[in-house]
């Protein structure tokens, strides 16, 4: 039986080094990441709401819009995908039929947050918290609907803000408990939360690496070293293409031109290889075998 992408993300995860998961936005950012090398692929939610709708992660998209987003990175790339599921758009049965809808298109897994709808971002304040009562029916309507059973439920617990980490810990384990693969313990604000977190949580823990965020910038090997399992980076690349682009629209209005954009900025690329990224020259290839002429 060949393995499924589902299977390898979770051997990926559970291998002893860390497994970095760099968050894409679009089809685009994630043909980047898989070409960059990375094993894996992460939808980030606030990309999505700000790529898609050009609005702010406070729980704007709908069960449909993230399912097409990701879809679409699905059929862009060969590796795992993994996404953000924002607090399932509803109560347990809207849970229920997200799982359903993204593991239809190929998702492999997602985190799920204890969050009241509509969510905010992790690392803004004023985020609301679900009871942990309902929290565990949500993660239990996600393992009844779950198809394949080596698909990963990450479940995310925003506690640790407003009730404490000693609450956030124990909310973890009752995640857990009730059939939760991994667990995003978000916002910890210093190494050493983070050291206890994963001396007091046994299974695989996410590292959420947000620039300018409350938890700890920290490298790949820091995370390593404290014990986490995989790290995402749900900012970084919309993050990166705003500024560029920022600049980079901001040269057209003031010199009427682009011309001297790429030089300064250090980011040269040619236009075959832009399409490359595309892979263009495979698509060309496959309409020479395909597409004839009519007689």
């Amino acid at each position: 039986m060949a393995v499924t992408k589902a299977r390898t993300f979770r051997e990926l995860m559970n291998a002893p080094e860390i497994l970095v998961v760099p968050s894409a936005y679009d089809a685009l950012s994630a043909k980047v990441i898989q070409q960059a090398g990375f094993p894996a692929v992460h939808m980030t939610g606030s990309g999505t709401s700000a790529s898609m709708l050009g609005l702010p992660d406070l729980g704007f998209t709908s069960v449909s819009e993230q399912a097409t987003n990701a879809k679409n990175i699905v059929l862009a790339v060969d590796v795992p995908v993994i996404m953000d599921a924002d607090a399932g758009y509803g109560n347990a049965m809207s849970v229920w039929r997200a799982q359903r809808e993204f593991e239809r298109v190929g998702i492999v897994g997602y985190h799920l947050e204890d969050q009241v709808n509509p969510k905010r971002c992790g690392h803004l304040e004023g985020k609301r918290l679900i009871s942990t009562e309902e929290m565990i029916g949500k993660i239990e309507a996600a393992v009844e609907a779950r198809e394949d059973e080596d698909f990963t439920i990450i479940a995310r617990t925003d506690a640790r803000e407003s009730l404490g980490l000693d609450e956030a810990v124990r909310r973890s384990r009752e995640y857990l408990a009730a059939g939760a693969d991994c667990i995003f313990l978000e916002a910890m604000l210093d190494v050493d939360e983070m050291k206890r977190v994963r001396d007091e949580i046994d299974a695989p823990l996410l590292a959420n690496m947000v620039e300018g965020g409350k938890t700890p910038w920290l490298t790949t090997k820091e995370l390593e070293s404290i014990g986490y399992n995989l790290a995402i980076y749900p900012l970084s690349g919309w993050m990166a293409a705003a500024s560029v682009l920022r600049k980079l629209f901001a040269e057209l209005r003031d010199a009427g031109t682009t011309q001297k954009f790429w030089d300064d900025m250090g980011l040269k690329m040619s236009f075959a290889e832009l399409f490359e990224v595309f892979e263009y020259s495979k698509i060309s290839e496959l309409e020479a075998r395909f597409v004839r002429d009519q007689d």
